[in-house]
């Protein structure tokens, strides 16, 4: 097993100064692993990929060793939507951060697909295969899209794991992976740990390969709520132990832990960093 001290354990921060801030922010905080935004999570405009410093970026990634960095998409992004104005800024923001991604030479783009609105997954699930299809058309290939798990609150889509399963296979591209969000799986009604454990589940689904990465989370929200609501790690409904059996099974060994806890209110900290850090066996 590989103690703290090997794994990579990373944290969603600020890129307030530039990227390259933000890879010391993490060095600062005991990570060594980072996740950030592009731009703003909540306005469609991007900032230019010429004035991104990128000998900066990789200076501050070897000199404090943090890597991988991986980029989240903006909230706004519904690849599910029925709506053709929605869907096509959806693309191009998509776009932008799978180039953004390449530029700073990240791990890929973690995607929130978006909601059915009611309609359902059958009905919106060949538009997403046509729209993610589009997004890695036209951007790099050393780009990654990928696919994040969600609470299933008012019908975001792949609450539920074989929606996952269904769409790698029908993207059939090595370019496509996704994340598992311990607090958004807790909320969908997934046991973290015990038998049948989500874990098994991935392992079953045979998704353990494109695992990209892991959010590490607690929930404000109890078991099976729906609902997408970070907590600090220990201070939410996540029975400690079950977290703690999670975060340590053999077979996610390999995998990032990624930090997206609210912190003292500006976010991922040093605390929250180490009460990580001691539960890894």
């Amino acid at each position: 097993m590989k103690s703290a001290k090997t794994k990579r354990i990373g944290a969603h921060l600020s890129t307030t100064g530039g990227v390259d801030k933000a890879v010391e922010r993490a060095h600062a905080i005991g990570a060594n692993a980072l996740q950030i935004f592009s731009g703003s999570p909540r306005m469609w405009r991007r900032t230019s990929l010429d004035r991104i410093n990128v000998d900066k970026i990789s200076a501050n990634r070897d000199k404090y060793d943090v890597t991988p960095i991986f980029t989240h998409a903006l909230y706004l992004v519904n690849l599910a939507t029925d709506k053709p104005e929605l869907a096509q800024k959806s693309i191009e923001a998509l776009e932008h951060d799978l180039r953004f991604d390449s530029h700073i030479k990240g791990a890929g783009v973690v995607v929130h697909l978006g909601s059915h609105q009611g309609r359902g997954f059958d009905a919106t699930k060949d538009l997403m295969v046509q729209r993610i299809s589009e997004v890695l058309e036209d951007t790099p290939e050393d780009s990654t899209f990928i696919i994040e798990n969600s609470a299933g609150q008012k019908g975001k889509i792949a609450s539920d794991l074989t929606e996952i399963r269904w769409l790698m296979d029908q993207l059939k591209s090595d370019r496509v992976s996704w994340c598992f969000d311990t607090c958004h799986g807790f909320a969908a009604g997934w046991n973290l740990s015990g038998e049948n454990s989500v874990v098994d589940t991935i392992e079953k689904l045979d998704l353990l390969d494109t695992l990209a990465c892991v959010h590490v989370n607690d929930s404000r929200d109890t078991f099976a709520s729906g609902r997408d609501r970070h907590a600090n790690l220990g201070e939410g409904n996540i029975p400690p132990e079950e977290l703690e059996e999670f975060v340590n099974d053999k077979r996610l060994k390999n995998i990032p832990l990624v930090l997206e806890v609210p912190g003292e209110g500006k976010g991922p900290d040093a605390e929250n960093i180490n009460k990580l850090k001691k539960m890894l066996k």
